[in-house]
């Protein structure tokens, strides 16, 4: 199975974040995420049930970058880290968003 899709963002162990609309997206070449107020543009293809990744983006409206990773787990889950260069590390686990067929 592969990390690629949509990954709604379930759980950041050890951080108080709003997770209403966080999510992790990966395609072939990039992707992008956003959780609270951290949001990135990723670059890094993804292969296969995991990838590390390198990114740019915004925290809390200031410019951020750093890297990360994400792993596939064997009950369907992607756990992964997004790290901020000279800043913290956050752990998150997310589930793949369920998509609908249906016009809004």
């Amino acid at each position: 199975m592969s990390i690629r899709g949509r990954w709604q963002v379930v759980e950041t162990p050890g951080y108080d974040m709003a997770l209403a609309d966080a999510y992790i997206l990966f395609d072939e070449a990039r992707g992008e995420f956003a959780f609270d107020c951290l949001t990135g543009s990723i670059c890094g293809a993804s292969h296969g049930d995991a990838v590390e990744f390198g990114w740019q983006g915004n925290d809390e409206m200031d410019p951020a970058e750093g890297d990360g990773w994400a792993e596939l787990k064997d009950d369907g889950s992607l756990e992964g880290e997004i790290c901020l260069l000279n800043g913290d590390n956050i752990p998150f686990i997310a589930r793949r968003s369920q998509t609908s067929s249906t016009a809004c």
